[in-house]
């Protein structure tokens, strides 16, 4: 069994991993470290939950601290591509950690928050900077940051990436990073665009995958009802009030019909937030310090959180509504199941929905367990409160503005206009040391 104390990583960086309990790596980190140690481009096919970050966070952290350089004024050393704000901070963190001992500096940039501060911070430079395209090409539109002298680049989640529509903008990073440069390249699934897309920014890489294409977690239990599309909410209520649940989450395909949702759980008396795009970045951070800290047991969530949010003991992940694009069912059930535990994934399927089903299972090749509506259900239907009518709205049909370019983030005009002051707040995703001075 391979030990982290055998990977050949610097001794700071151990004592941090000693510090946090980790002592085995997980199969990526086993398979991607030594050659990155050694300098190689990598491409691999990971979902989140599988060490990834690990897997290039320590092999990048070696170097820096072996390699040491003042950082670049307005610039930084290694640049971090993440397709959302939730998972740009995770990953940012995530350096903190594993860098507790190393005097590096480590910041994260997302739109959503005034870009004032951002761009002050960036004015001395910074050794890693974890960031979305957006907020990205903003700060460079307005000459607050270059990436002349990144030594590094992590494209990370690119399949969502492509599917939050922002092609255009990596395309654009790509012609900005230097040629002479390490580059890592993470997608949970790797299809055709996604393949050439990897081409453009890799030289010679190292290809490591850790689990098949688009499977789904073996540990999870994976159900599905059909049901009305006005009989959904009454199910739902009925089964987070039956089922023994740690943590739950709750997607929907729109940021509207989370929101509906919430108001109507509410109203039967069952505690719960939403998190989506139209939420500011304080009301998200709110809402998952809710529910990490188990204040709140139930997230209703777009599929922003598919892959940003990294929380245990969420015991089940209910599909409010199915995914029109079938490998976001793979990130959303991928929410369970973790470290070692089992989860349960229910998924309630209107008729319009039946298509995505099939697309999911013949993804998958897994045939989902039916199971039939409870045999109370329309007695106890008609003790819960009315719900607010579900209405079809432009964004909730197939393909709608929300699935294409996703909840988070969205791609935007480039090139603001000159004159135009950004707002200045006090938003803490500042630049953090990784290491006391």
């Amino acid at each position: 069994m391979t030990k982290f104390s055998e990977l050949g990583l610097a001794e700071p960086i151990q004592k941090a991993l000693a510090a946090k309990g980790y002592d085995v790596p997980t199969p990526i980190q086993v398979q991607a470290i030594p050659p990155l140690l050694d300098g190689r481009d990598l491409c691999g096919i990971a979902q989140t939950g599988t060490g990834k970050t690990g897997a290039f966070a320590l092999p990048s952290l070696h170097y820096l601290s072996n390699n040491p350089k003042g950082r670049p004024p307005q610039g930084c050393r290694m640049l971090v591509l993440a397709p959302t704000r939730e998972l740009a901070s995770q990953i940012a963190e995530s350096f903190v950690q594993y860098g507790k001992f190393l005097r590096l500096s480590v910041m994260t940039v997302f739109g959503g928050v005034p870009i004032g501060r951002q761009m002050r911070q960036l004015q001395a430079g910074v050794d890693i900077l974890v960031a979305t395209p957006g907020r990205l090409l903003d700060l460079i539109d307005q000459r607050a940051l270059s990436l002349k002298n990144v030594e590094i680049f992590v494209l990370d989640e690119a399949d969502q990436m492509l599917d939050l529509g922002f092609i255009h903008a990596l395309k654009r990073i790509d012609t900005m990073l230097p040629k002479k440069r390490q580059s890592l390249f993470f997608s949970a699934t790797m299809p055709k665009a996604i393949a050439e897309l990897g081409d453009r920014f890799l030289n010679d890489p190292v290809k490591v995958s850790v689990a098949p294409q688009s499977t789904t977690a073996e540990r999870v239990e994976q159900y599905a009802t059909f049901v009305t599309q006005g009989e959904k909410q009454a199910l739902l209520t009925m089964k987070l009030k039956s089922e023994p649940i740690d943590r739950a989450l709750v997607f929907t395909r729109t940021k509207h019909g989370a929101d509906r949702v919430v108001k109507n759980l509410a109203a039967a008396g069952v505690r719960s937030e939403a998190i989506h795009g139209n939420k500011s970045q304080p009301q998200r951070e709110r809402a998952l310090a809710m529910f990490r800290s188990g204040e709140i047991k139930i997230l209703v969530a777009t599929d922003i959180a598919a892959r940003g949010i990294d929380v245990g003991g969420i015991s089940h992940v209910f599909n409010f509504e199915l995914p029109n694009v079938a490998e976001q069912y793979v990130h959303r059930i991928g929410r369970t199941a973790r470290a070692g535990a089992t989860g349960i994934a229910m998924a309630f399927v209107a008729d319009d929905e039946r298509p995505y089903l099939r697309s999911i299972e013949k993804l998958t090749h897994v045939k989902l367990e039916m199971m039939p509506l409870p045999e109370n259900f329309v007695a106890e239907k008609a003790k819960l409160p009315a719900v607010l009518p579900t209405t079809r709205r432009h964004d909730e049909g197939r393909g709608g503005r929300e699935q294409r370019h996703g909840a988070g983030e969205q791609p935007k005009r480039r090139f603001p206009p000159r004159g135009v002051k950004s707002g200045v707040g006090a938003h803490k995703n500042a630049v953090r040391t990784t290491g006391g001075r």
